[in-house]
């Protein structure tokens, strides 16, 4: 498995896969080769489909030196479904340097051409049971196990604290529309504004949602965000971390080592089945997000190692079929109220663990649901596979009269 700053990445929104990688790897590609006069990009897959509404071709024209063309081409015969061809060319237009660029969920990418050593592994266990093992035979926490293999991981976690903090403020306090043909009107603030009129029962609920709405609106508005595992997920983890800390003064400390276990759950994820909704759907993105969350806030619950293991296949259990259908190719509907349900959802999966440990052990292990997601996104048709050509996307554009 890799490291976890692998899977926690601030970069600029609607799209980790969307803008972040191509982001990340236009940046490299000039570090590699320097600049030229003349670039262009050839997207495929969801990156051509769906990269209008994700703004790729922004991205990747606002990243590179030179003039840039973009071309949303649809014929991909490389081994990942989502890439693109990223060339250099001189002053005469003729092409010096080509790179085959893959992007495989989270803003993580892949070259055909070049090495990447962030990709290498890092841990040697491959799986739940591997890990779970290792932590019974040396008697060791969990927290203890990540940080043996990534000693300056707090510090890292601890700037990602800071960055979903400050996206959930900035969220919290923006106004007005998103961009886009939808023309989505700005909701955390009014949502965060009506818990205060809320019962007990219901006000950390709502705040909960409130402060997903916010990170996701952030992104959604081309802000810079945190992945969690993605940018479509994002407001799940960003929810988790603002509410323990600013509702709950949880030590900053403790919220760091909450998303070093949320991660590991995450990375079993990522190596084991995906994280991208152009692969596995939006169980791969928001139903991941909810199964690290609830790790994570079974953690900090005191819960011990069985139940927060049970929280994470709760989270990722119930969320088995989601689809990836965005309305128009924007990261908006559903996915935003989506991030609302998730956070509250990966609550309760920690609730349902705590208190369902007490009565009988468990039989679906994460390992299983994580196989299961896996082979569940396989068989997902494409069209529900970050494309818009299918499910709500398809079903708005049946009412409305809008031009994809």
């Amino acid at each position: 498995m890799q490291s976890l700053k692998e899977l926690y990445k601030v970069g600029p929104g609607p799209s980790s896969s969307h803008t972040i990688a191509p982001h990340r790897a236009c940046k490299l590609f000039v570090e590699e080769f320097g600049p030229y006069p003349y670039y262009n990009a050839e997207l495929f897959g969801s990156l051509s489909l769906t990269g209008k509404g994700h703004h790729t071709d922004a991205i990747i024209i606002n990243s590179l030196p030179g003039h840039t063309e973009v071309k949303f081409s649809l014929d991909w015969e490389e081994e990942f479904p989502n890439g693109f061809y990223l060339r250099a060319l001189d002053e005469n237009m003729v092409e010096q340097h080509k790179w085959t660029i893959f992007s495989v969920g989270g803003g993580s990418i892949r070259i055909k051409e070049k090495h990447l050593e962030w990709n290498d592994d890092l841990y040697t266990e491959k799986n739940w049971k591997e890990i779970y093992d290792r932590l019974i035979k040396e008697n060791i926490s969990l927290t203890d196990y990540v940080y043996s293999y990534e000693p300056d991981l707090k510090y890292f976690l601890s700037e990602i604290v800071d960055a979903e903090i400050d996206a959930v403020e900035r969220g919290l306090n923006a106004e007005g529309h998103l961009p886009g043909k939808l023309a989505l009107l700005r909701s955390a603030k009014s949502l965060y504004e009506q818990a205060r009129y809320c019962g007990s029962a219901e006000r950390d609920s709502v705040r909960l949602m409130a402060y997903a709405y916010a990170a996701c609106e952030e992104s959604a508005d081309g802000h810079m965000s945190v992945t969690g595992p993605t940018l479509g997920s994002c407001g799940i983890i960003a929810a988790l971390v603002y509410y323990y800390i600013k509702d709950r003064a949880y030590p900053k400390e403790q919220v760091v080592d909450a998303l070093a276990i949320g991660g590991v759950f995450g990375n079993v994820i990522k190596t084991n089945a995906t994280i991208s909704g152009a692969v596995g759907g939006c169980q791969a993105e928001v139903g991941a997000a909810v199964s690290m969350a609830a790790a994570s806030i079974a953690y900090l619950e005191g819960l011990n190692i069985e139940q927060i293991e049970y929280a994470a296949e709760i989270g990722m259990e119930h969320n088995l079929g989601l689809t990836c259908d965005p309305v128009l190719g924007y990261v908006m509907i559903p996915c935003i109220e989506r991030n609302g349900m998730g956070i509250l959802r990966a609550r309760d999966a920690a609730l349902l663990s705590k208190h369902m440990s007490r009565i009988k052990d468990h039989v679906i292990t994460f390992d299983m649901v994580v196989h299961t997601m896996n082979e569940t996104g396989e068989m997902i048709p494409i069209e529900l596979k970050e494309t818009s050509e299918g499910g709500l996307a398809k079903e708005y554009l049946s009412v409305y009269d809008v031009e994809a």
